[in-house]
């Protein structure tokens, strides 16, 4: 009896399907789809006074918006647009704007005020410690 042999286009389909498979979970992050990564203790962004009243600031290497809607009110949201993943750009006119699709979000909660986003920023939590802002993501 004679072993069935592999055509070379099962061998070759076998290999590209296992390259993705190791590519994708390569390429895999702790963040996951809604824009939450893994605790990992608090991260210091800097003076709290960077932040103005009835507006925000965008640490765009750690993928955070830092909010201050009252004087001495902070509030923390995922950077990352719930649309199509885009960083939002900036605060303007007390709104997280995001510049990719025109999704728009409130400063205090982080709610959806003018779509395509279809949820609102995850939040975060944040403190002030000896002047700076420290974020905890998850």
């Amino acid at each position: 009896m004679t072993e069935p042999t592999a055509s070379r286009r099962t061998v070759l389909c076998c290999a590209a399907v296992a390259l993705a498979g190791a590519a994708a979970a390569g390429c895999s992050s702790s963040s996951g789809d809604d824009g939450k990564a893994a605790s990992s203790g608090p991260v210091d962004l800097g003076p709290a006074a960077d932040v103005p009243v009835g507006g925000g600031k965008v640490y765009r290497e750690q993928a955070v918006v830092v909010t201050q809607p009252a004087a001495g009110e902070y509030k923390a949201f995922s950077a990352k647009c719930t649309h199509a993943g885009c960083l939002v750009n900036g605060v303007v006119k007390e709104q997280i704007q995001c510049l990719c699709h025109g999704s728009r979000f409130g400063i205090s909660d982080g709610a959806v005020q003018d779509g395509p986003a279809p949820k609102p920023l995850p939040a975060y939590q944040v403190a002030v410690q000896n002047g700076n802002l420290q974020v905890t993501k998850g």
